[in-house]
């Protein structure tokens, strides 16, 4: 600030002195203008000092002010400081309190430790001192009391478990079995099925026993040129007006038949005829092969099928299975697949599709190893049906594990058309094992007297002593029974099991 004044001063005499040189040097009259000169010299002078003199008053007073200002802001800070120190003085001392409290705490809590460690000894002196006692007044030791105990509290189980086993049955059969019984019971009607246990006829008519002969041939070369042609056996036995057409393929069986009424029906019978008739029942065979096929899948609605496949439920035509007609079958069980996945609020062209073609391996199982519905998934597959197709199809007999209701749906359906009554036939030894196996597995438990397997096998009545299973342990019972025979046993449908507990008095009156 003082630099900028002399300046500022050197430039006004600068000035002044220029102005009086510049008027005064042309003058004639040097003495006065010399003595002007002085004056105006001295003027400026002054001048410049009295500027001087307030630049320095103004810069003193600037000083002042400055010193002022910083004088406050440090006396600000110094009362922040002050604060935060205070601040940080009362948390120490607040962390000194809780650390001398935190020990003090330490300190009972190790008493208490050491108190409650003598009580746990004194307790475990008591204790041992207290069975002591009690073995000399029960007589037994202390296991044979725990073995009593168990038994007790084993009792107690039991019951609390067919109890919980009660409630849980009670529980999910008011609404599962409601709402499952309405889908089968809608399904069922709509589907009313007629159900004449059908089988491939391989029993032919004919006039008269005379034609035997012919159709032996001489020395059997009718008879043999037949068998040969047609891969079947000829049984002309003492039946009387009838021979028998025997094969395990029944679609060569069918064609066989239908070969040997038309020789019948046309009186002429030699190798070459049997040839040439051999060729016409093929062809007629082949076509109502391929019209049983495309009518089963139009009567589903199914119309993207490969041809082959079409082809394949044609053959299933001449298929029985338990005297059951596997095409009636597959059509029936597409139905009732359709009709509970349209209940359940799902796409019911996938199910009747499963359903049509669950039982597709029968056709060919004749001719490949293995289960029919491993073999039936891999046609499907082979022919380009979608994967939840084909598991479908491999799972609804259990060959691998279902994991969609689309699976469920089919075994369902597949069960619901199998356990129709009249659906199905099978031989008196495994009808009559079936039941002796029931029974068996029922007598295999403890506290049974009696089981009897009625209703086809579909009911099987327990008889139990009253004295060895109570109540609470007929339900267990029950439950124990029906188990097994799911785990064990295959069959159609399913088993009821009852378990009757009933106590008798009886006396005489003589």
């Amino acid at each position: 600030m003082p630099e900028a004044i002399w300046i500022v001063v050197g430039a006004v005499v600068g000035i002044v002195l220029g102005i009086v040189a510049s008027r005064y040097l042309g003058s004639s009259s040097t003495k006065k203008a010399a003595e002007e000169a002085r004056n105006t010299i001295d003027e400026a002078k002054r001048t410049a000092e009295t500027l001087k003199k307030e630049a320095l008053l103004e810069a003193k007073d600037e000083v002042l002010k400055i010193r002022h200002d910083a004088e406050q802001e440090n006396k600000e800070r110094m009362r922040e400081v002050r604060a935060a120190e205070n601040r940080v003085s009362q948390r120490e001392e607040s962390l000194d309190r809780r650390v001398e409290t935190l020990d003090r705490r330490e300190h009972q809590i190790s008493s208490l430790q050491g108190q409650l460690d003598k009580r746990e000894r004194e307790l475990d002196a008591a204790e041992a001192e207290i069975n002591e006692r009690l073995e000399e007044v029960a007589g037994m030791t202390s296991e044979e009391a725990k073995e009593e105990l168990l038994d007790a509290l084993r009792d107690e189980v039991t019951y609390e478990s067919a109890a919980i086993i009660r409630d849980a049955e009670a529980r999910t059969k008011a609404e599962a079995d409601k709402k499952s019984r309405e889908i089968l019971g809608l399904a069922i009607q709509r589907v009313a099925a007629d159900h004449s246990a059908e089988s491939t006829v391989s029993t032919i008519s004919i006039p008269s026993d005379d034609l035997k002969g012919r159709i032996i041939g001489r020395e059997g070369r009718n008879i043999r040129s037949f068998e040969q042609i047609t891969g079947t056996n000829l049984i002309i036995d003492d039946t009387p007006e009838c021979v028998t057409i025997s094969c395990f393929d029944p679609v060569r069986r069918e064609i066989g038949r239908v070969t040997m009424e038309n020789l019948i029906s046309d009186g002429r019978i030699h190798p070459a005829r049997i040839e040439e008739m051999f060729g016409k029942a093929q062809n007629f065979v082949e076509q109502r092969i391929l019209e049983a096929g495309e009518q089963a899948s139009f009567d589903t609605g199914i119309h993207d099928l490969h041809p082959e496949i079409v082809r394949t439920i044609g053959r299933l035509r001449y298929r029985t299975s338990f005297g059951q007609n596997v095409l009636n079958h597959s059509l029936e069980v597409a139905y009732l697949s359709g009709v509970m996945a349209a209940e359940l609020g799902l796409d019911p062209v996938p199910a009747k599709r499963a359903g049509l073609l669950h039982d597709i391996g029968k056709a060919i199982d004749h001719e490949i190893d293995g289960s029919h519905a491993v073999i039936g998934a891999d046609l499907a597959r082979r022919f380009g049906e979608r994967p939840e197709i084909v598991h479908a199809i491999e799972a609804h007999h259990n060959d691998v594990e279902p994991n969609s209701v689309l699976d469920v749906l089919v075994q369902a359906a597949d069960a619901v058309s199998a356990a129709r009554p009249g659906a199905r036939k099978e031989t008196l030894d495994a009808y009559i094992k079936r039941l002796e196996k029931f029974e068996e597995i029922a007598n295999s438990h403890e506290g049974v007297s009696q089981t009897y397997a009625i209703q086809a096998g579909r009911e099987v009545r327990v008889m139990v002593e009253p004295d060895i299973v109570d109540e609470a342990a007929a339900v267990v019972l029950a439950h124990d029974i029906a188990h097994q025979i799911e785990n064990e046993m295959q069959y159609p449908g399913q088993v009821k099991v009852v378990v009757i507990r009933e106590s008798r008095a009886v006396d005489y009156a003589k």
